[in-house]
C-alpha cells in the first residue's frame, strides 16, 4: 500500500481500525469466575512466586528458554528493510511481502494444528521446531533469490507457531490457577523483551559484520542453544502429549 500510495498515512488508519476492532472483541468476551482465587497477601515473595514457579520447573524453563533465545538470536525481522533494499532488491512491495512471509507461515500451521490429533512427544516436537527455526533463518540469511526467501520465511513463522502453541499450552495447564497469571506475565516479558534484544543485536552484528553474516550466525547460535537445552533438561525431552500434562502442585 505504501508503494502503491507513495504514502503511510492509510496503512496507519487501517491499523488502528484493526486494534479497535480487536478491543471490542474482546470487551465482548463474558468472564465466568470458575477459578480459585490466591487468598495470600500480596507481598515481596508473591510477588516473585511467578518467576520461582518458572525456575522450579524445568519443562516451562525450558519451553521459554528455548522460544526466547530462537528469537534473540535467529530473528531476521529487524534486517528485512536491508534485505528488500540492498540484497534481494526489491523495494518497498517486496518489503511487505518479506514482512508478511512469517505471519503467513504461522496462519497456514495454527490451522494445519487445529486439525491434527494432539502431539504425542510435544517435547521433541518443541525442539526440532526450534532447530527447524533456526536451520530456515540460516538458508534466509544465504538466499539471494527473491521467491526462496519468502518461502523460508513462511517456514519460520510456522515453525515458531509450534513453539509458540506447545509453550503457551503448557504454562496454561501445568500452572495451579493461582499462579497462572504471574506465570504467563513472566513468559510475556520474557518473550517481548527477547524480540526487542533480538532486534537489538541483529543490527549490531551486522554493524559489524554485514546482515548476511548477523542472520546466518544467529540460525547457527540458534541451534547450538537448542542443543544444549535438549541435553541440560532431560525433562524436556520426555515431555509426552499435552492433554495429559497435568498442574505441578506449589
Amino acid at each position: 500500500m505504501i508503494a502503491l500510495q507513495k504514502s503511510a498515512t492509510r496503512v496507519y488508519v487501517i491499523d488502528g481500525a484493526l486494534i479497535m476492532i480487536c478491543t471490542g472483541l474482546i470487551a465482548a468476551i463474558i468472564y465466568k469466575k470458575t477459578v480459585r482465587l490466591s487468598t495470600q497477601t500480596p507481598s515481596l515473595k508473591t510477588l516473585v512466586a511467578g518467576m520461582n514457579f518458572v525456575w522450579h520447573n524445568k519443562v516451562i524453563f525450558g519451553a521459554i528458554a528455548l522460544d526466547m533465545f530462537a528469537v534473540l538470536l535467529g530473528g531476521a525481522t529487524a534486517l528485512l528493510p536491508i534485505f528488500a533494499k540492498d540484497i534481494l532488491q526489491v523495494g518497498p512491495t517486496g518489503l511487505g511481502w518479506l514482512r508478511a512471509a512469517p505471519a503467513i507461515g504461522a496462519l497456514v500451521m495454527a490451522v494445519t494444528l487445529a486439525h491434527l490429533p494432539p502431539m504425542k512427544r510435544a517435547g521433541i516436537a518443541l525442539i526440532w521446531s526450534v532447530i527447524g527455526f533456526g536451520a530456515v533463518t540460516i538458508i534466509f540469511g544465504l538466499s539471494r533469490s527473491f521467491e526462496l526467501s519468502l518461502v523460508m520465511l513462511a517456514l519460520s513463522g510456522a515453525f515458531d507457531n509450534i513453539s509458540v502453541v506447545i509453550r503457551h499450552t503448557l504454562v496454561q495447564v501445568r500452572t495451579p490457577d493461582e499462579l497462572r497469571g504471574r506465570v504467563s506475565a513472566v513468559n510475556s516479558v520474557f518473550i517481548g523483551t527477547s524480540n526487542e534484544l533480538g532486534s537489538f543485536e541483529s543490527g549490531l552484528a551486522a554493524a559489524f559484520f554485514g546482515p548476511t553474516l548477523a542472520v546466518v550466525g544467529g540460525g547457527i547460535g540458534t541451534i547450538l542453544v537448542v542443543l544444549v537445552i535438549a541435553l541440560l533438561l532431560p525433562e524436556l525431552r520426555r515431555l509426552g502429549p499435552l492433554h495429559s500434562v497435568e498442574k505441578v502442585n506449589v
